[in-house]
């Protein structure tokens, strides 16, 4: 797998990984990213503060768009990156390629200076749990600022 920021070309093409992933888990609802309003237009938000923001395209040998991950800071703690939009496309899963995207999530918000890591996903993504708690990702009581309202588990890490 080979990786890159986003680029606005990629912006519809993760958007449909997003929002199918999200479908097929039934979290197609009202509170998921699958309805954020910049969901079709991510480098806007990543590219405006490319300090405290980034989105990483996973590629496959062809260079075909397979998924990604963003960061982002996160209000709710101090010096603390949200893991955002952990999404790849089905055929992919099983392969690791997930660990390493959110391994490359993690080293690039420790490099950026973020010394907590901190992620929400819902009980319906098991398999994502399972690789998050693997990680060193510990559960916790779900913040105060939280935008999501339908995700119901809450993690963090010391980077």
């Amino acid at each position: 797998m080979k990786t890159r920021l986003i680029t606005p070309e990629d912006n519809l093409l993760i958007a449909d990984i997003i929002r199918d992933n999200l479908k097929k888990h039934q979290l197609d609802i009202p509170g998921t990213v699958y309805f954020d309003d910049n969901l079709n237009q991510l480098t806007d938000f990543y590219n405006e503060r490319p300090d405290k923001r980034r989105y990483y395209i996973a590629l496959d040998d062809n260079d075909n768009v397979i998924g990604g991950i963003g960061l982002a800071e996160f209000e709710g703690f101090e010096n603390c990156a949200e893991l955002q939009k952990l999404y790849l496309v089905d055929e992919y899963k099983g392969q690791g390629l997930g660990r390493e995207l959110f391994e490359l999530g993690c080293s690039a918000a420790r490099e950026m200076g973020y010394k907590l890591a901190y992620l929400e996903t819902h009980s319906n993504l098991d398999k994502a749990i399972i690789l998050y708690e693997k990680c060193g990702f510990r559960l916790i009581d779900k913040p105060d600022c939280v935008v999501h309202g339908t995700m119901n588990r809450f993690y963090i890490k010391e980077l």
